[in-house]
């Protein structure tokens, strides 16, 4: 029997009701008892490592779970989070840059409704994925939620109510939990390495601009005193605008000029980027050597891009880590 361990960290699955509304109170151990029946197929101990709302959750804590896993590691079969929904796209792709090529399952989950209301989620949920880090053929990081295994860099919450709130991006599902079977689209553990590669450092310094029409370049221009690289949010499959004022593209040469890093990814949430088929993406990607997320998730986009910068500063370094695919996060690359 596969021995699990479940690392609480918050959320709507450990809330409760409070007069300033819903708060994580509920510990990993009390999580616990609201899914006896999983003790049919695994043993399990669980750890509290911290109990946040995830609106909360900052790179430290992503290294504190990585920390917290690397600590037993060689104790478990697989390892279960519980987390809120609303970072937990992130924290999913943190963690696949974190920890690499595990070949033991890494599952988060959470939920719409705390454990404790009778009309929920979130017991299936929990039990889906302690299921699924119990199978033999599961490995790296996922998310399972709402009977879907979605790989750690590919999902994003589309709905902030649903049940289903979470789709997978680019990419098919890993697998389909219906009851006590799952189902697997894509089966490869036999592929995978043998040992994981963890990771202790992250550069958090990683800033967000959103393009909306009218924009002023001058706020790319203040955020090069503030950041190590910028993910730029850009319409469509991707392009700057080319004012009359020239304003981005004097500001794209300041980022460059420093040293700083200028990614380029899309609004748009599927089939992503190609900045070579507009004029107003082209020439600019050309002449600065703009990184391009293409059909990376933003979620993927910003936490590997600290990961890396976390690693090197190095330009050709860090480029070819980008490109790099890391847990099914990019495929697609010119």
């Amino acid at each position: 029997m596969k021995h699990i361990l479940l690392l609480g960290t918050g959320g709507t699955i450990a809330c409760k009701r409070t007069e300033d509304g819903l708060k994580p109170v509920i510990t990993s151990d009390e999580i616990l008892t609201y899914v006896p029946g999983v003790q049919e197929f695994c043993r399990i101990d669980s750890i509290q490592i911290f109990n946040i709302d995830s609106t909360n959750i900052q790179p430290r804590h992503w290294l504190a779970i990585t920390e917290a896993i690397k600590e037993r590691y060689d104790s478990y079969d697989g390892f279960v989070i519980t987390h809120g929904t609303d970072t937990m796209a992130y924290t999913a792709a943190a963690l696949s840059y974190l920890i690499q090529h595990s070949p033991k399952p890494i599952v988060i989950t959470g939920a719409q409704k705390p454990i404790d209301m009778e009309n929920t989620d979130a017991r299936t949920n929990l039990m889906d994925s302690l299921r699924f880090a119990a199978c033999p053929r599961a490995h790296d990081v996922s998310i399972v939620f709402d009977g879907k295994v979605i790989a750690g860099t590919r999902g994003k919450k589309e709905r902030t109510k649903s049940y289903d709130a979470f789709s997978s991006i680019n990419f098919p599902f890993i697998a389909i939990i219906q009851e006590e079977h799952i189902l697997f689209y894509l089966d490869d553990k036999d592929q995978a390495p043998k040992e994981p590669a963890f990771y202790t450092q992250l550069d958090a310094n990683v800033g967000l601009l959103k393009l909306i029409p009218s924009l002023d370049a001058s706020l790319l221009d203040y955020m090069a005193d503030r950041y190590d690289a910028v993910i730029v949010e850009s319409f469509g499959v991707g392009g700057l605008p080319s004012y009359e004022d020239g304003g981005y593209y004097r500001a794209v040469a300041r980022w460059t000029a420093l040293g700083k890093i200028v990614i380029m990814t899309t609004q748009v949430t599927n089939e992503g980027s190609n900045m070579s088929v507009y004029e107003v993406g082209r020439n600019i990607k050309k002449e600065f050597g703009l990184l391009e997320a293409y059909d990376m998730t933003l979620e993927a986009a910003v936490t590997k891009t600290m990961w890396i910068l976390g690693q090197t500063r190095d330009p050709e370094k860090i480029r070819s880590l980008f490109y790099q695919t890391i847990n099914r996060d990019v495929l697609w690359k010119a």
